[in-house]
């Protein structure tokens, strides 16, 4: 996380509904080594407690997992390059880059395989909701292909004793200045710059 206390108090309740909706992050589980990452859709609780989530069985961290692990689920949103030309300060300021990140850090723990299939339709549920179209459900699949597919994932919960986030959007500038390089930013380089753009023009309130 970004060390300035300016774009370290968002609300915790914030970030978490930033998470929750984002659904997909990082894992990352300490190993001997390089740390063992990998790009996870999950489920986090309405109030932060857990997130769930699945890994194919192959993958090294649900070998590395047995009786549970310190683990953590970095969730990125919005991020983009800000030059320095558009804040209208003046010379001596410098490029940067703004972004949104969460950290969810605790205990990496393996769940009952009965766990597996409810886990695997809510997680469908929950995103099919968002489409245009009749949700998707498990019930399409052929009763073969389903449980094939259960025999090569694994269901595991994520316990978060710990929220850290950066929202850092120019919010150690003078607001206008931010407003100027916000105007600017969609047209720069990086990740859904319009949402970038928009939180930069009215960043999240603290606790």
């Amino acid at each position: 996380m970004h060390p300035n206390p300016a774009f370290r108090g968002t609300a915790q309740d914030e970030s978490l509904t930033f998470a929750r909706q984002r659904g997909f992050g990082t894992l990352a589980v300490s190993d001997e080594g390089a740390p063992l990452l990998s790009h996870v859709p999950f489920l986090l609780t309405e109030d932060g407690a857990y997130a769930d989530l699945h890994l194919v069985r192959s993958n090294p961290i649900a070998r590395a997992v047995r009786d549970g692990v310190p683990a953590r689920l970095a969730v990125s949103g919005a991020d983009g390059y800000v030059s320095p030309d558009w804040y209208g300060l003046g010379p001596d300021q410098v490029p940067t880059w703004n972004y949104v990140a969460v950290h969810l850090t605790g205990r990496l723990l393996p769940l009952p395989q009965d766990a597996l299939a409810p886990l695997l339709a809510a997680q469908s549920a929950i995103f099919e909701a968002r489409l245009p179209k009749v949700p998707w459900t498990m019930d399409k699949m052929s009763g073969e292909t389903r449980d094939k597919l259960m025999r090569m994932i694994l269901p595991f919960r994520l316990e978060v004793e710990r929220v850290d986030s950066t929202w850092k959007l120019g919010q150690n500038k003078p607001e206008a200045a931010r407003r100027a390089a916000a105007d600017n930013v969609g047209a720069g380089i990086g990740q859904e710059l319009d949402t970038l753009a928009q939180l930069m023009r009215m960043p999240p309130a603290g606790d």
